[in-house]
């Protein structure tokens, strides 16, 4: 029998789920457990791949929540046995480094993607590089963010960025309502690169950086890369993976 850990967000309708669930089925503590059930929308479910990534335990999430791309659907019925059926994906993280305006560096990990937004009236200006090479000299927007396949139908899909496929080695570039040049939508980019923005007229153009709601203010820089290193196990019903809903999704 499959050793289950269950918990929930703090919502009301997740916290009376796992009062169901758990009387039940039998639970054990998170340490112990072979699979993690999540019970919340997307946000608890990020909050739980970043808290149980030592335990190298899949987690396996029922939407109690707004937002459940990365969630199953809500059955209680053979919970067991849906457990034991369930199709794993795996997803790398993004890796953030950003440096504040008092030269401390902060450093935090994302799965579905690292942003930059203006912190003051004044769109923000950037200066992005690649691989250690200047790709845009200057480019002013309300903010920019890179985003993984994971993630690519998230902050990244709202800001008109692309859809990518969950097998694909690569990375999104989005830019967030840009000026200058002229609505540039951004661009592809191989899985491997290291991004870096540099923030430029930093004192009349504040800018912050947040990857997966982990903020730091008043940045100078930020390089962002994937790293692989890091794997996030996700379980999802037959036929309800990631890749099919990434497909789906683009024809909604």
């Amino acid at each position: 029998m499959v050793k289950i850990a269950f918990i929930a967000s703090d919502a009301q309708i997740a916290q009376r789920a796992l009062e169901r669930l758990t009387a039940r089925y039998a639970h054990v503590a998170i340490d112990e457990a072979d699979i993690i059930v999540a019970l919340g929308g997307d946000g608890f479910m990020l909050n739980t791949l970043h808290s149980s990534m030592h335990l190298d335990t899949p987690v396996y999430g029922m939407n109690c929540g707004t937002v459940g791309f990365l969630m199953n659907a809500y059955h209680e019925d053979d919970l067991p046995m849906r457990l034991t059926v369930a199709e794993e994906e795996v997803i790398n993280p993004l890796s953030m480094v950003a440096q504040d305006s008092d030269g401390r560096q902060h450093k935090a990990l994302a799965i579905n993607e690292v942003s930059l937004l203006r912190a003051g009236p004044q769109a923000a200006k950037l200066r992005v590089s690649v691989d250690g090479k200047v790709r845009m000299d200057e480019l002013v927007c309300d903010g920019a963010l890179v985003a993984t396949p994971a993630g690519s139908t998230a902050y990244n899909y709202s800001a008109r960025g692309p859809i990518l496929p969950i097998g694909s080695d690569v990375l999104a570039l989005t830019a967030l309502a840009a000026f200058r040049p002229r609505r540039w939508r951004g661009a592809l980019l191989p899985k491997t690169a290291k991004v870096r923005f540099d923030i430029l007229e930093r004192s009349k153009r504040p800018v912050m950086a947040d990857s997966d709601n982990r903020s730091v203010r008043n940045v100078e820089w930020v390089e962002i890369m994937s790293d692989p290193t890091v794997k996030h196990r996700i379980l999802f019903d037959p036929g309800h993976g990631l890749e099919e809903r990434l497909l789906s999704e683009q024809f909604v």
